[in-house]
């Protein structure tokens, strides 16, 4: 009887030994490439249900910020004017993100923050890890059906999977609602059999069977 058994590495990472780190931003605007700037930034790292640590911090975004983005997230000039410009906050964020090879990086709607971050690191002169990405929201698309919920917007997961904190337009409270909405996404994932992230990023990837929904559906 042959007893040999894979590496961890090949058989897959669990999803219990995984360290996420959550991430949401605020920002002066929907692009970068348009003149928007980050003006929050809320961190969020996890494994196995465990909470390992929290960033937040205000941004310089060094230009005005509308008024109907200050409506929406309750920011002001005021409240960046003497907080850290970007290139002052990217190298302790990079810090607390940690390396590629162990961090997977977590957003809802990741594409959206990672244009802003992968601008900022180009302008400064960083490399952007490569990390693993997952993406909440694509996630929730491919998990739940129009039945359990009419749209993929955090604050409609939310409240679907009733989360300890509400998101509410500010980074650190939308982030630690997104770590309560990956977790329940995970859950629901498991009772499919998937438990390590490399199942869990196949699944997610794979074109939805439940449903196929619009992108503005998510935001």
């Amino acid at each position: 009887m042959n007893s040999w058994q894979a590496p961890i590495d090949d058989l897959g990472r669990p999803l219990s030994k995984t360290t996420f780190v959550v991430l949401d931003l605020e920002t002066s605007g929907g692009a970068p490439h348009l003149g928007a700037h980050i003006t929050e930034i809320g961190a969020v790292k996890v494994c196995g249900g465990e909470l390992l640590g929290k960033f937040q911090t205000f941004v310089n975004p060094q230009s005005p910020i509308p008024y109907f983005i200050t409506a929406l997230t309750g920011i002001t000039d005021e409240m960046v004017s003497s907080s850290p410009t970007i290139a002052e906050v990217f190298p302790v964020l990079l810090e607390f993100l940690g390396s590629e090879h162990e961090t997977v990086f977590v957003a809802h709607n990741a594409p959206f923050d990672l244009s802003f971050l992968k601008a900022a690191a180009s302008k400064n002169e960083y490399l952007w890890p490569k990390f693993t990405v997952i993406d909440t929201a694509k996630l929730a698309r491919r998990v739940l059906s129009r039945d359990e919920v009419a749209n993929c917007r955090l604050g409609t997961l939310a409240e679907f999977f009733n989360t300890d904190v509400s998101p509410n337009h500010r980074a650190l409270d939308d982030a630690l609602a997104t770590v309560d909405v990956l977790h329940a996404l995970i859950g629901r994932v498991g009772s499919l059999g998937i438990s390590t992230l490399e199942e869990l990023k196949n699944f997610s990837n794979r074109k939805s069977s439940v449903r196929t929904r619009n992108e503005l559906d998510s935001i």
